[in-house]
């Protein structure tokens, strides 16, 4: 008959090989979750990277169908008012020009000039946008200096400026009587010059 001591020990044996085995299963039931967690987070960044890139494809060819139609619009408007010009370039600005460039490049300021009236003693750069803005004002003063850079020939003459645009609003013509710079609009099927608080650059 075994006695107490090896009855005891006998229990403790089972106890510990029990709590091993218990261990052993809480390490694989630990490990299997911690692939689990690792597999579902690869998934989860799999997908997010998916969804950039499906995004990413998407805003790209929402700019460049915007961009589209933006050009369309320019290039309405540069022909509009450019035909207008051309059609009746004999007196504006108070001055006679007897040449009318269009779209005049300037290589070293890498500028270039939408509409360009040529006289012997006077130059008109008239910016055109389809819908321009207050902010388009600095860089339309700034393209005096920079015609005289890019066209020494007319370093003498008097530059006067102009905003052709589809779509004035109040705050945009005050800027623009403010520096000088004529405004032209379409008004119903013509172009209406305001140019009387004009000022030679």
């Amino acid at each position: 008959m075994k006695n107490l001591r090896e009855t005891e020990h006998e229990k403790f044996e089972i106890v510990l090989a029990s709590l091993k085995e218990t261990g052993k299963l809480i390490k694989e039931s630990e490990k299997r979750r911690a692939r689990e967690i690792k597999e579902s987070e690869e998934r989860y960044y799999q997908k997010l990277d998916e969804s950039r890139k499906d995004f990413d494809r998407r805003m790209k060819k929402f700019e460049e169908t915007m961009g589209s139609w933006s050009n369309n619009h320019g290039f309405f408007a540069e022909e509009y008012f450019f035909n207008s010009f051309e059609k009746g370039k004999q007196n504006f600005f108070g001055e006679d020009f007897y040449e009318i460039k269009k779209n005049l490049k300037g290589a070293e300021t890498n500028d270039e000039f939408d509409i360009v009236l040529v006289n012997g003693k006077s130059i008109g750069l008239v910016e055109v946008k389809f819908k321009a803005h207050e902010r388009d004002i600095p860089r339309i003063v700034k393209k005096a200096r920079n015609f005289r850079i890019n066209f020494p020939k007319y370093k003498n003459h008097k530059i006067f400026l102009g905003l052709a645009t589809m779509a004035f609003y109040p705050e945009l013509e005050q800027d623009c009587i403010d520096e000088g710079i004529a405004i032209v609009k379409q008004t119903g099927d013509t172009v209406i010059i305001y140019d009387e608080h004009l000022k030679a650059y």
